[in-house]
């Protein structure tokens, strides 16, 4: 039905989404292996067992420690399987969603002259690029992308007006760009997370972001949000994205619009008030009553943490520089402390025996945390490294110079990756875990 050309392009758009941590060469090896597969068994007057026979031949090459196919560590569980549930594992698996983006858009000039040398192999290498780092973008989207992309390069590198034209079409080519990156960022968040992760994650953000917010608002938006994502970032969607997020930005707009932040971005249009909303920096906190944890009551009440998910809107509304990293840190410790004293004989007393240091190490570990990311954004970085060594060695007299180096540069590279809006959410779980900044 597509023909081979543009088969080949979704195979190389699809599996580099798949595996997007793959090489450009494995992704090759493999859309040449399947593009050879469909043409032999899907040709007139094929064998009825054609394609199941190249299939498993297929399935079998991938199970070869010397295949020349993407790499991943379930691999060796699905070799252990045979005939069609070998093929269904291997068809299953894919690699995580890149959290560092890797593609850098080549010039004018360079694009034009690698598309005049070989536009093929250009082509080729733009899908495997541009699909392997925006692998969460709703397939609809990244296919229009794409083939936006390489049309506009068809046209301007064989225009008499080269420069006129990129320019004309790149303006014309920005909302679907913007659409790419934006549904890029948030599904890949909704797969990091998970739906009831996100919805909480939302709510931090909107806490941070517009503390004024009342609560049943941000939980309102934050549900909302979540339920876009989880319609429209599957992998085969029928929902259009771009509309779902154009209704999940009016109602932001309708709902917090007494922010004058909120307001201003709202003035935009539907995808540039999104990246707008994205994009703003936490507020300042405002001033509130000395927050107290809840009754053991109310803990214990049955309903998905609705009064922890309440007291951690507001702990950010009144910390609105410190991450929501170091938040979702301080929330996974406290829900732990929860559920073991509401399961307990006697939660109402394990309870009240925690909440002393409960309260002591949260405000321990929230002083930690603003104060790192509040010297990080306060400093430039050679002063803020400078000031943590010396830290290090005030509170430990005893460590030599080398590794008060060391512990410095590890804070310093949590601080520049986590301390930031939007920071990866994997990556600085993982920094955040590892770097042991709460005891609770």
């Amino acid at each position: 039905m597509l023909g081979t050309e543009k088969f080949s392009a979704i195979a190389v758009i699809m599996n580099s989404r798949k595996y997007s941590n793959a090489t450009f060469e494995e992704i090759g090896h493999l859309v040449k292996a399947i593009v050879s597969l469909v043409s032999k068994c899907c040709a007139k007057g094929a064998a009825d067992d054609c394609y199941d026979n190249g299939a498993s031949a297929l399935s079998a090459k991938s199970c070869d420690p010397k295949s020349p196919f993407p790499k991943h560590p379930g691999v060796g569980t699905c070799c252990l399987h045979k005939g069609l549930e070998r093929k269904l594992c291997l068809a299953d698996l894919k690699q995580p969603p890149k959290e560092f983006s890797t593609y850098v858009e080549q010039s004018n000039e360079e694009a034009c002259n690698s598309f005049k040398t070989d536009a093929q192999t250009f082509s080729t290498r733009f899908l495997y690029e541009y699909s392997s780092n925006y692998a969460q973008t709703p397939l609809p989207v990244i296919l229009n992308s794409t083939e936006n992309y390489l049309s506009m390069v068809k046209d301007c590198c064989t225009s008499d007006k080269s420069t006129s034209c990129f320019l004309r079409k790149k303006l014309e080519r920005q909302p679907l760009h913007l659409l790419t990156v934006m549904s890029n960022r948030l599904c890949s968040r909704f797969a990091s997370y998970g739906e009831d992760k996100l919805k909480f994650s939302a709510s931090i953000m909107f806490s941070q972001k517009v503390p004024s917010a009342e609560f049943k608002d941000v939980m309102t938006l934050a549900e909302q949000g979540t339920q876009v994502l989880a319609n429209s970032c599957g992998f085969f969607t029928e929902k259009n994205i771009e509309n779902e997020l154009s209704e999940h930005v009016k109602q932001v707009c309708h709902k917090l619009s007494k922010d004058h932040r909120i307001s201003a971005c709202c003035k935009k249009t539907s995808i540039e008030a999104l990246l707008c909303l994205h994009s703003m920096p936490a507020a300042e906190p405002i001033k509130l009553l000395t927050l107290q944890l809840p009754t053991s009551e109310k803990l214990c009440k049955k309903g998905k943490n609705q009064e922890l998910n309440k007291y951690m809107y507001e702990l950010a509304r009144r910390n609105t520089k410190l991450p929501e990293v170091f938040i979702d840190k301080l929330y996974e410790s406290m829900a732990d402390v929860v559920q073991k004293c509401c399961s307990s004989e006697n939660a109402n007393s394990c309870l009240q025996k925690k909440k002393v240091q409960l309260s002591e190490e949260i405000k321990t570990y929230i002083s930690e945390g603003n104060e790192l990311c509040g010297d990080y954004n306060k400093y430039q970085f050679s002063e803020f490294k400078a000031r943590l060594i010396k830290t290090f060695t005030s509170r430990t007299p005893k460590l030599t110079p080398k590794r008060a180096e060391e512990l410095a540069e590890e804070k310093a590279n949590l601080a520049s990756t986590c301390c930031i809006i939007n920071a990866p959410p994997v990556y600085c779980k993982e920094k955040v875990s590892s770097a042991k900044v709460t005891t609770l």
